[in-house]
């Protein structure tokens, strides 16, 4: 299954004009922008099906691109770059990103991943999640379970409070009994963290806890407690 739309972001001309033909090869419809200003331009930019994503664009970054189009869409994001560092990882899923892929990486393999993370965001999109509390689990809407720390349990209490909308740092520091000007490494990204990998390992469905640039964290699925 793949998307009808994509939008690729790339700032290298010639790899972006192979890549959208290659694409376009396999029955894709392409629009290539050389920055995220170019696409934000567009007014189309936030109605594609999906998203490739460089992180290293000229003016406004990938990561930033990711923020915006997350505040505003749940179409697939896949992250296609070749910087590297011991946090890019956890910058790009924080930023609302399905899949990184790391360059040089093979085209083929892009188109793989693009059908990979489409196949998964248009699964069950309106199903809720389920908040198990006694049984400290989180379950999927396709029925995978995720086990949940005693700190989880404080994150998720403040999402179905929240009800969908953005929970602030401060507010979920708190819960943790953290001040946020505490020194050492942020005890929120790290529970954030983790959070997201157990349910990435559980479900092929997208990860629903986004981080919200300069805000906080929110919930994007329907939640129920039972």
């Amino acid at each position: 299954m793949l998307p009808q739309r994509l939008a690729l972001i790339d700032d290298d001309a010639e790899y972006g004009h192979y890549l959208a033909a290659y694409l376009r090869g396999h029955g894709l419809e392409v629009s290539h922008y050389v920055s995220a200003e170019a696409l934000l331009r567009d007014p189309d930019a936030l109605t594609h099906e999906f998203y490739v994503v460089d992180l290293m664009l000229p003016g406004l970054d990938g990561l930033a691109l990711i923020e915006r189009i997350r505040r505003q869409s749940r179409s697939g994001v896949l992250v296609v770059s070749g910087k590297l560092s011991s946090s890019v990882f956890a910058e790009v899923v924080n930023a609302g990103a399905d899949m990184y892929l790391a360059k040089p990486v093979q085209f083929e393999q892009v188109l793989l991943a693009v059908r990979a993370v489409h196949r998964r965001s248009v699964q069950l999109p309106d199903a809720p999640w389920q908040f198990e509390r006694t049984a400290r689990e989180l379950v999927a809407p396709d029925g995978a379970r995720v086990g949940l720390s005693d700190v989880d349990l404080l994150v998720l209490d403040a999402f179905v409070l929240a009800g969908g909308a953005v929970v602030p740092r401060e507010a979920l520091l708190e819960r943790l009994g953290r001040r946020p000007d505490e020194n050492g490494p942020d005890p929120l990204n790290a529970t954030i963290f983790r959070l997201r990998r157990r349910i990435e390992r559980a479900t092929p469905l997208p990860v629903p806890v986004q981080s919200r640039s300069r805000q906080g964290y929110c919930f994007s699925a329907p939640l129920r407690v039972v």
